[in-house]
C-alpha cells in the first residue's frame, strides 16, 4: 500500500491511499475510513506525504560511513531535529540562501511514524511503523561547523525546504531489501544498501521513544551512508528507492 497526500485543482489537500493511478482520500493518515471520491493523480500536485510534528535526523547509523570516518557505533540514536519549516515535496524548488557556502545531499530512508508511541519495545515499535518513505536532507555543510564552539545542526539542516520527503509512504516494503540512490543531473552519485545501517528502524523507534512520545506522521531520516556530496543552484537532485520511488527536487539561487 502507498499513501500520498496531494493538492487538487481547486486547492483541496487531501491524504489517502494511492491504487489505479488514483489517490482514494481517507479520513486520516493511516485511517481506513473513506473520505471522499477517488481523484486522478494527473489531475493534482503531489505535496509531502505527511506534515510531521516532528523531523528527526540520525547521524553515524552506517557500519561503511563509521568505519571510513573513524566513528564508534553508537548505542543510542544520535539525532537532531529539522524546522517545520524545512520540509519540501517531490518536484519542489528549494532555494539555497545567499552567503551560506556549500550545500550537499544526503539521501536517505525515512520512518514514518503511524501510532502514538513511549516508551515502546522494539516488538511494539513495528506495530508503530506506518511504512517508509525517501528523504533528502540537505545540509548546509559549512555553516554547521562555522562557529568551533557549537556545532549548528539545527541552522545547517532547518533552512525552508531542506527536509524533502516523499513521493509516497509505501507500507509493504522490506527495509533490508532496500537500496537508496541519488541522482544529480541524471547521474548516479550515491547508492548505498540500508542492511548496513547500525540500528534496525524498530531499535531506532523503539530508542528514541523513551526520549520522546512519537505520534502519527513523525519522521525518522535514517541517517546517510557514503557518497553526499556537493550540490549548487540549477542541479536537479533525484533520491530513488525502489519499491517507494523518486523524489525530485531543484535548487535555485536566492534572488
Amino acid at each position: 500500500m502507498q499513501w500520498a497526500r496531494i493538492q487538487t485543482e481547486d486547492g483541496t489537500i487531501l491524504t489517502g491511499v494511492i491504487r489505479a493511478g488514483a489517490l482514494h482520500p481517507r479520513t486520516a493518515l493511516g485511517a481506513s475510513e473513506s473520505a471522499g471520491d477517488p481523484v486522478a493523480l494527473d489531475d493534482a500536485t503531489m505535496l509531502p506525504p505527511c506534515v510531521p510534528g516532528k523531523f528527526l535526523g540520525l547521524w553515524n547509523n552506517f557500519h561503511a560511513a563509521a568505519a571510513k570516518n573513524g566513528l564508534t557505533p553508537p548505542d543510542h540514536p544520535l539525532y537532531f531535529l529539522k524546522s517545520a519549516t524545512s520540509l519540501a515535496g517531490p518536484r519542489d524548488s528549494v532555494t539555497i540562501p545567499d552567503g551560506i557556502g556549500r550545500v550537499i545531499f544526503e539521501g536517505e530512508l525515512g520512518i514514518v511514524i503511524g501510532k502514538t508511541c513511549k516508551n515502546v519495545t522494539p516488538e511494539q515499535a513495528e506495530a508503530a511503523i506506518l511504512g517508509y518513505t525517501c528523504v533528502n536532507d540537505i545540509t548546509a555543510l559549512q555553516v554547521l561547523f562555522a562557529d568551533p564552539s557549537f556545532p549548528q545542526w539545527t541552522r545547517a539542516k532547518g533552512y525552508d525546504g531542506f527536509g524533502v520527503i516523499g513521493p509516497v509512504i509505501a507500507t509493504d516494503v522490506n527495509w533490508r531489501d532496500l537500496t537508496v540512490k541519488v541522482l544529480v543531473g541524471g547521474r548516479e552519485r550515491q547508492s548505498y544498501p540500508m542492511s548496513d545501517m547500525i540500528m534496525a528502524p524498530t531499535d531506532i523507534v523503539s530508542k528514541l521513544s523513551q526520549d520522546m512520545t512519537l505520534h502519527p506522521g513523525d519522521i525518522i531520516a535514517c541517517g546517510t551512508s557514503l557518497g553526499a556530496r556537493p550540490v549548487k543552484a540549477g542541479d536537479i537532485v533525484e533520491v530513488v528507492i525502489d519499491g517507494i520511488g523518486t523524489l525530485p527536487v531543484t535548487l535555485v539561487a536566492a534572488d
